[in-house]
């Protein structure tokens, strides 16, 4: 334990009165999406279905989330990024890194993430896509690395349409060189898939094929009646797998577990 947890011990990233990272109650009601679902776009369905109406725009190869963009979680994620809590980023990262990955997303050999506007970027002093990354490609092996820079700055997005999104971000990325083959590309809410469709058309024009999705929430507008629409995450004992088998994510099965570590740096 550090000194600095002593005197200024870390809270439930959830309500800010139980143990790091998650107390038992909020850890209770982390909601974890799981199969069956879209396989593209990970979103729970009664029937496992190879796409679905929610799938994220064109070109996106696929897209994954650990977690409902609801109670704890979303607390979590608004103290990363409002709050200054850069601690959830890696601990949320532990989570990401446990999602069953799409077909090709294991052959990614370069992990991004969707970069802020300057202004933001000026204003909060981190990207909290950018912490996200960096806690994943901890976890799976596989260095962050700038791949996208933003042009424009969208504002707000989360009010507008789907239509409005894909309009205000015509434009708003580009490539920082060129792109791999495969690419990992990072973000911490995945509403519409708007961004990242963004995202991966500027990364394609680089010279990527695929581009994989990973989010560490997901938004979604209409209600979901799948049983694996949300589940509370079991108590687990970590399981550290041979970076071969982690390359890109953990074996294809594993659930998001809050096998969170205790110790992260501050």
């Amino acid at each position: 334990m550090r000194i600095s947890d002593v005197v200024f011990p870390r809270r439930c990233a959830g309500c800010r009165d139980g143990p790091w990272p998650f107390c038992d109650g909020c850890r209770a009601e982390l909601l974890a999406l799981q199969p069956p679902w879209c396989e593209r776009c990970g979103r729970p369905l009664v029937v496992e279905a190879q796409a679905c109406r929610d799938c994220p725009d064109q070109p996106l190869t696929s897209a994954r989330a650990a977690f409902r963009f609801e109670g704890p979680a979303r607390s979590a994620i608004h103290r990363l990024k409002y709050a200054g809590w850069q601690d959830v980023g890696p601990a949320l990262a532990r989570a990401m890194a446990t999602v069953t990955p799409a077909p090709g997303a294991r052959d990614a050999r370069a992990l991004t993430w969707v970069p802020l506007a300057r202004t933001r970027l000026a204003a909060r002093g981190y990207d909290q896509a950018r912490v996200l990354a960096r806690g994943l490609g901890r976890e799976i092996d596989l260095p962050a690395t700038r791949l996208l820079r933003r042009t424009v700055s969208t504002g707000p997005q989360a009010r507008r349409s789907g239509a409005e999104r894909r309009a205000a971000l015509r434009g708003a990325f580009v490539a920082a060189g060129p792109s791999p083959p495969v690419v990992l590309l990072v973000d911490d809410v995945l509403t519409t898939g708007a961004t990242a469709a963004a995202c991966a058309r500027a990364l394609m024009g680089a010279g990527a094929r695929e581009v994989h999705l990973i989010a560490a929430t997901r938004a979604f507008r209409g209600p979901l009646r799948s049983p694996s629409a949300g589940r509370p995450m079991p108590r687990r004992t970590e399981r550290r797998f041979p970076p071969s088998e982690r390359r890109a994510y953990t074996r294809a099965g594993s659930r998001p577990g809050l096998w969170l570590p205790e110790d992260l740096p501050r």
